[in-house]
Formats: C-alpha cells, structure tokens, sequence
C-alpha cells in the first residue's frame, strides 16, 4: 500500500537569533541564527549541537526543512543548530597558526578563539546542549569549511566531528605561480595536519563538485578543490585515520561550488553526523 503521508508526524522547528552581541575578541558585533526543535526548553533532553560558519547562509542550505524532514521520518535524532554570520570572510576564516601568502586570514586565531571560549561555553549554558565533545559538530562551506577544519584539529575536546563542503583547502603560504611553489611544502592545512599528532575521536566528512572550479595547478587533469581534498585525506590516512569509518568522502558529479550543490548533499552530511543507530 502507498505510504499514508498525512499519518507522518509533523516537526517544526523554531528560528531564533541572537544580534549585536559585542565580542572583543573579533573586536565588532556577532549576529548568530540558531534552529530549535520543538519544546526543546521542556523536554528535559540534552540535544546534539551544529556549529555552523556563515550562518547567513542557512536559509540557501535549507537547512530548517532538511532537518525537519529527517527528524521526522525518524533518520536524525533532534538536535541544535547554530549559524554565526560572517564578519570578514578571508580574515576571519583560515589556519589560525599562519596567514596565507597574501596575509589572508589575520583574524583566523580570533575566531577560533571565539568559537571555543567565548560561543560555545555561553551555547552550552544558555540552551539545552549535549556538553560531551563527541555531541559536537562544526561544519563549513568553502572557506568556512577550512576553517572549521583548522579549529576541530585543534580543539579536539571541544568538538569531535567536523563537515567541510567544497573546503579552500589550496590555503597556501606561497603564490602557485612562483617557480619555488611546492604542493608538498606549501598548502598550510595539509602541512599542519602532517606535523601533528593524530587526536583520537576525530571524525571527518569532506565534499567536493567535480566542477567546483576549473583550475588544475599541476596539470593532471583533476581540478584543484579535488586534488586538495583528496591529499588532505590521505595526510589523514597517514595518521591513522580510517577511511569509510573515521573519513568519509563525498564527490558529486557536476556538483558546483554554489549553495544548491552543497544544499543537495546536506541530508548525507546531516545522516553521517547525527544518523539514528
């Protein structure tokens, strides 16, 4: 028989946001856009939390009917979302450790540090959060999605999952074109990642488009957004970690570096990181 879909329970989560709370760290105002499941302040629950970048963009992800959808066809437990705006993208995102070649990222320690000592503890207090590092996922598109990799790697006690869609992670201390450009030496997430040591607990979930750009810098036919990914999980490998069980990665053909792409993968992502076991 057909399914009977007026029988589905109905789920409706609440937007709220937080606006114009000053932070000296990032030293300018912080707008943040959170989704919260129903009665989630009377049910007694501890709920998981997504800790987003550029959370303007939540809307252009569908996020709200995404989860709404799973949550109720029983895919995905409930959980929190939380999006914070964007300030100055190429200075605010990054690899705290070290600015690029064009000074880029000056403002990536901050944000770090604002995401780990100023968001989350107030998050953890205000609203019904699961405290457990294992509840905590920080996921990213594009620049964000390098720089929720660069904070997970190295607050492996406060979060234990991170989500990179289409993550810039050619992030690199010298210009491609310089004759001394070296891939190896070069790419500063891949660099920081191989002179670390492996943090346990850590799982990772990257997506690329196959026409996330045209670029391909050494000429071997695959674009850069997927070289990039794929060296970077195999500097992962090299540290222990498993792929298909601690890394997953996601490729979609003629997938675009735009919010519809990563929107059309978002129920993946969501399924891999709060899946109903």
């Amino acid at each position: 028989m057909p399914e009977n879909l007026s029988s589905r329970p109905t789920i409706t989560y609440a937007e709220e946001k937080i606006s114009g709370v000053y932070s000296k760290l990032l030293e300018r105002e912080v707008n943040v856009n959170l989704l919260l499941p129903p009665q989630y302040s009377d049910s007694g629950k501890k709920y998981p939390l997504l800790l987003l970048n550029d959370g303007q963009d939540m809307e252009g992800l569908q996020l709200k009917s995404t989860i709404e959808k799973l949550v109720a066809d029983g895919i995905i437990e409930e959980i929190i979302v939380v999006g914070v705006v964007a300030g100055d993208r190429m200075q605010e995102y990054g690899v705290a450790a070290q600015k690029d070649y064009l000074k880029r990222g000056s403002r990536a320690k901050a944000y770090a540090r604002y995401i780990t000592t100023e968001l989350l503890p107030y998050l953890i207090y205000k609203y019904p959060i699961n405290p457990s590092a294992s509840a905590h996922t920080l996921a990213g598109c594009s620049m964000g999605g390098l720089s929720a990799l660069d904070i997970v790697w190295n607050a492996p006690k406060l979060f234990q999952k991170v989500g990179a869609f289409s993550g810039s992670f050619w992030w690199r201390k010298r210009d491609s074109k310089s004759p001394f450009f070296s891939e190896k030496r070069d790419r500063i997430m891949h660099l920081q990642i191989r002179d670390g040591k492996k943090k346990l607990g850590l799982q990772f979930w990257f997506q690329t488009g196959t026409l996330d750009e045209k670029s391909d810098r050494n000429k071997n036919g695959v674009i850069d957004s997927i070289d990039d990914t794929l060296d970077l999980i195999t500097e992962l490998t090299k540290k222990g970690y498993r792929p298909f069980h601690d890394i997953q990665y996601h490729e979609v053909k003629d997938g675009k570096h735009n919010l519809e792409t990563w929107a059309q993968v978002m129920p993946e992502f969501l399924k891999w990181a709060f899946g109903k076991t």
